[in-house]
């Protein structure tokens, strides 16, 4: 007599995985952590590490921790995929490099108190009045160039991510962290649109 095995248990086990979803989050955490290295690079001219063994492609790797249980036990399970936040490419690269290399003009703007540390992580002009007319529409064109690469960052880390939607969150995340690596007597912006001094 030949011994049939039953398909039923394997094919309600495959309906049950089948119906796994993954939640692509925002790995704030890790950005928190490449905004700071990346604006202490900026801040302070030093070199950052690059791992060797960080990604190279603008693809992420996802790591989905599901355990059988967890399936068996819900029915249907939410998988929550972690992400690494790829931070390196040609394109930011190229950004930082140029926001490095303009860093010492904006900082004496920084230190005069002309400009300050928005809450939106752009720069902004405090007070026009206080820069000497001779020199306001450079200080604007500083701030302007400033600005159009800070945005470009935060895209570019973004698709660098495959996450072009990240952007806004990333731009938040860095706004934080500028103010929270402003020099002493800097100027920063409260969530209120108030500028003070660090």
């Amino acid at each position: 007599m030949k011994k049939t095995i039953s398909t039923l248990p394997l094919l309600a086990l495959l309906s049950i995985v089948s119906c796994v979803t993954i939640n692509i989050y925002f790995p704030a955490a890790a950005a928190e952590k490449a905004a700071d290295k990346i604006i202490k690079d900026i801040q302070e001219g030093a070199e950052t590490e690059t791992p060797t063994d960080a990604p190279q492609s603008s693809l992420l790797l996802y790591r989905t921790k599901v355990t059988l249980l967890e399936i068996m036990s819900l029915g249907v399970s939410t998988a929550h995929a972690a992400a690494d936040l790829n931070v390196d490419s040609p394109e930011i690269r190229a950004i930082r490099a140029s926001m490095k290399q303009r860093f010492p003009k904006l900082k004496e703007s920084l230190d005069k108190g002309w400009i300050g540390y928005a809450n939106n992580g752009l720069v902004a002009v405090v007070n026009p009045i206080a820069i000497p007319p001779q020199l306001r529409a450079k200080v604007m064109r500083l701030v302007q160039n400033e600005n159009k690469d800070r945005i470009a960052l935060y895209q570019a880390i973004a698709r660098a991510n495959g996450h072009p939607e990240w952007a806004d969150e990333i731009q938040a995340t860095f706004a934080k962290r500028w103010i929270a690596n402003a020099r002493p007597g800097w100027m920063i912006q409260a969530s209120d649109g108030r500028w003070r001094r660090k």
